[in-house]
């Protein structure tokens, strides 16, 4: 039976929390980090005063005493320790005064931070305040996964506090809930393990372009601004994931639903039948399927914007210039899509042709009242599909081929290496970037010993280990091969997409040729198996965008793996050689 205990703790020991990695966030029920500049500066200004502030709620982890996941009270303890970490002043342009917190100055000397930007700060008493600050605090122990979503769900019926997909999403556990919001972390770029620490958030976090708070995303990178499809502000509201959840639920149950708050209400709620009827659909229709399936179709929606030069889809298929938001033809239009290539077994023929026959389709579709009912839908889908119909060709295979790795998949891989660096490796390519151009043939030895790494992470739920050629995390690196080689750089994050096509024109080979060399040297090296087999079969090129890159995929394994009795691990983004005490912890991550 949960129990709950109130306690009164200082500002000063949670933050010790979170530097200590005790405080974590469960991304099921969670939501990003979504508050204002404006809401941060007044909630430390009511700690300043001695204002009362709202209680914060954790749950402690079960089998791991001292470390706690986050129920309530996200954005008040990331406002709080990120004033801390002067990411922001108080309103009146004050930060606060780290050399008066040893702890903090040290953390931020180690990472470069440069003072001398510093130029107003708290005094001394009100440091003290801050710092001494009692927040109410509860904590729930032995409570179960139920009784957390349960009370989650009743702290956010008091008031309007969650948007509506965010409230369906966290109330609810089931393999749609999942799926939708899998697919929505890909296609926003904020994918992560489902828990992690709250130093993290910030990297899976997104920057509104009118804010900016140094969050590793940034709105207008990401797909659905990038394409007019929502407005930056929406991504707050996860109107993303209800978009999500309405293409996959017609999809899945081969039915067009109603396009309405209360169908999706009823597909989350776990005793209405639509939430039965769309399960049991999925288990039938498969989750890995349609997951692959709606990102092939969003990678042809890109290529045909990415065809010649560049246009949002809003722009594409409005004939009148606007910013409004258009979530539901772009519905139709990802369904229309489908039909064609899944259901009617068609591929695209010709991008171009494609990318015109789109051309001011929104001015065709019916958008009033009724729009929304399924009937309107399918003659709107039936509509789209009739207008690029002539774009596609029957396709001679009995099903698509999937890639390996869909657009979506590498972009939000690339963002993930931010934030796991034990399970992400990226390599700018095997080209020294002297003016020999000479092969480095130290990269594959070295990439085979960070194989042997990942795969001693341990069991992760089944994460896997990825090694990226063609991606340099170095802007000298970016910037030497851009002169080296006459391309120009992609930014992902802070990480550079320079590519491998350039490599292979230096090699005169081709993907296949270079696919082919690191599965000679990986066959040949002594790496244990089962691992050096799994690893030469999932070996992957891309071409991502013309510029190519190679993935290297290390599957979770059952046991140690070593190369000729030999065990690597992984020390965040570096690999070493395990000796003594290390070898032993290794092995202890495999035991049941």
């Amino acid at each position: 039976m949960a129990e709950l205990t109130s306690q009164p703790i200082s500002v000063q020991s949670v933050y010790s929390w979170y530097a200590d990695g005790k405080l974590l966030v469960n991304r099921r029920y969670q939501r990003k980090l979504v508050w204002t500049l404006e809401e941060k500066q007044k909630l430390i200004e009511s700690i300043l005063n001695k204002y009362p502030i709202p209680a914060i709620l954790l749950a402690e982890k079960e089998g791991i005493p001292g470390t706690f996941e986050i129920i309530d009270g996200l954005q008040r303890l990331h406002a709080i320790i990120s004033f801390i970490e002067l990411k922001y002043t108080t309103s009146d342009g004050l930060y606060f005064d780290a050399m008066a917190f040893p702890t903090v100055k040290t953390k931020l000397d180690n990472e470069g931070f440069d003072f001398s930007n510093v130029e107003r700060t708290l005094d001394k008493k009100e440091v003290s305040i801050l710092l001494d600050y009692a927040l109410a605090l509860s904590i729930m122990r032995s409570a179960s996964e139920k009784q957390i979503n349960d009370v989650f769900d009743r702290i956010n019926t008091y008031g309007h506090r969650l948007s509506d997909q965010e409230r369906r999403q966290a109330g609810v556990q089931s393999k749609f809930s999942k799926l939708v919001r899998e697919l929505s972390c890909s296609l926003r770029g904020d994918i992560s393990s489902e828990i992690l620490p709250l130093e993290k958030m910030p990297s899976i976090s997104i920057d509104l372009p009118s804010i900016k708070h140094g969050y590793d995303i940034q709105a207008e990178d990401v797909f659905w601004v990038k394409h007019g499809v929502l407005r930056s502000t929406d991504l707050r509201d996860s109107l993303d994931e209800q978009c999500i959840a309405d293409i996959a639920a017609c999809i899945i149950t081969g039915t067009l639903i109603n396009r309405s708050k209360d169908a999706l209400d009823k597909i989350y709620n776990d005793e209405s039948t639509e939430y039965s009827k769309i399960n049991t659909a999925l288990q039938a229709y498969g989750e890995e399927r349609f997951s692959k399936e709606f990102k092939h179709c969003i990678d042809e929606i890109i290529l045909m914007c990415e065809k010649d030069d560049f246009i949002k889809l809003r722009d594409l298929i409005f004939s009148k210039k606007n910013t409004n938001p258009f979530p539901s033809i772009f519905s139709l239009i990802t369904i229309a899509f489908h039909e064609h290539i899944f259901k009617d077994n068609l591929k695209i023929s010709n991008y171009s042709t494609l990318r015109k026959s789109l051309h001011n389709a929104a001015d065709k579709i019916s958008s009033d009242r009724s729009a929304g009912l399924p009937d309107e839908r399918r003659k709107n889908i039936n509509l789209i599909k009739g207008l690029i119909r002539d774009s596609f060709v029957k396709n001679d295979k009995a099903a698509p081929i999937y890639k390996a790795h869909s657009t979506l998949d590498i972009e939000g891989l690339i963002r993930r290496s931010e934030a796991e660096l034990a399970f992400y490796e990226l390599k700018q390519g095997i080209l020294k970037l002297d003016d020999t151009r000479a092969k480095d043939t130290s990269i594959f030895s070295d990439v085979i010993k960070t194989i042997c790494g990942m795969a001693n992470n341990g069991k992760s739920n089944g994460i896997a280990g990825k090694i990226v050629i063609g991606i340099a995390d170095k802007k000298a690196d970016a910037d030497r091969i851009e002169k080296l080689d006459g391309i120009e750089k992609h930014m992902i994050g802070s990480r550079y997409i320079v590519g491998i096509a350039r490599e292979l024109s230096l090699l005169k080979i081709n993907s296949e040729q270079y696919i082919r060399m690191w599965a000679d040297e990986i066959r040949k090296s002594k790496l244990s198996e089962p691992l050096k087999g799994q690893v030469l079969s999932s070996l992957d090129y891309n071409e991502f965008y013309g510029k190519g890159l190679f993935i290297i995929t290390i599957p979770e394994q059952d046991d140690v793996s070593d190369i000729d009795e030999t065990f690597y691990w992984r020390d965040a983004d570096n690999t070493k050689e395990a000796k003594g005490r290390n070898i032993s912890i290794i092995t202890k991550r495999f035991r049941p």
